[in-house]
């Protein structure tokens, strides 16, 4: 079960901040990945090792891919669409001192779930909304307190999601924007770190990223644990499937909070390949 990540390599070497949201580009060939407190969005293209750099106007806590081109990002004062000409619009502004938007997915329908978490990390103090093609908001999870890892298993039927602070994933039944039944799915026990971002794989294993556990669980349908992967980072932030065939496990990470000296790898995007065989993510329908 446990291991030392064996093929577990370096990606894109950089020193992100706080790097996040890898997210695999079926239309491009491409991960997207942010690092939240640079502002910046980062492409990355494995078969030619061509990288861009998209700087944002404000913190960006995710991008994800939208169907007719271009990115949608969950910024500090709420959600952006950027053209496939490069051309930015507001599509949710909703300015909350204070808070910032973090972690977002594309739900099976085409929407995009985003979180939001103050800065001071209040109790409380985010949400988790579920955003329509056309714009219209519609809150799903009020008083959460940093809102991270969403996912959804490949029947659609069940969404997992991981608030920080709580040392859980919680798994919701789902229907369209109707979510039922919270209840834990996992626990992460103490000094193994903290949820963060996580993804599902196409046999309904969770994998997630704990932050200050140097470490990639993957969790079998039943909420058991099944695999872990020792990292050579102390802060993974989030995984995602991607490659050709989905079958490579890319792992972001952050250096907020670490020495100069420490950890030379943190900021980096990690991959193992062959780790299992990931979901096809649709992108953004707005």
């Amino acid at each position: 079960m446990s291991g030392n990540g064996h093929g577990l390599e370096v990606a894109v070497r950089a020193t992100a901040e706080l790097g996040e949201g890898p997210t695999w580009d079926a239309a491009a060939k491409r991960l997207i990945w942010v690092d939240i407190l640079s502002s910046r969005v980062h492409t990355w293209d494995p078969a030619t090792g061509r990288r861009t750099v998209l700087v944002t106007e404000q913190h960006v806590g995710a991008a994800k891919p939208r169907a007719g081109g271009g990115l949608a990002v969950n910024l500090r004062d709420g959600v952006g669409l950027y053209g496939a000409d490069g051309g930015f619009s507001w599509l949710v502004h909703e300015a909350v001192p204070g808070r910032r938007g973090n972690d977002a997915a594309v739900a099976p329908d085409g929407s995009l779930w985003a979180g939001t978490m103050r800065y001071d990390e209040a109790t409380g103090g985010g949400t988790l909304s579920r955003i329509a093609p056309d714009g219209s908001r519609t809150e799903i999870l009020p008083d959460v307190t940093v809102s991270n890892g969403i996912g959804w298993s490949p029947d659609g039927r069940l969404m997992y999601y991981a608030d920080t602070p709580t040392r859980r994933i919680d798994v919701f039944d789902v229907a369209g924007a109707e979510v039922t039944g919270r209840r834990p799915f996992a626990r992460i026990e103490d000094g193994a770190g903290f949820p963060d971002g996580l993804c599902v794989d196409a046999d309904g294993g969770v994998w997630v990223a704990l932050w200050d556990g140097g470490a990639v669980r993957r969790y079998a349908p039943n909420g058991s644990l099944d695999r872990v992967v020792e990292l050579p980072v102390r802060r993974p932030t989030a995984c995602a499937f991607g490659g050709p065939d989905l079958t490579d496990l890319y792992v972001t990470s952050a250096r907020v909070g670490l020495g100069p000296a420490e950890q030379p790898l943190a900021g980096s995007v990690l991959v193992l390949a062959g780790a299992g065989q990931g979901l096809a993510q649709p992108a953004f329908a707005g």
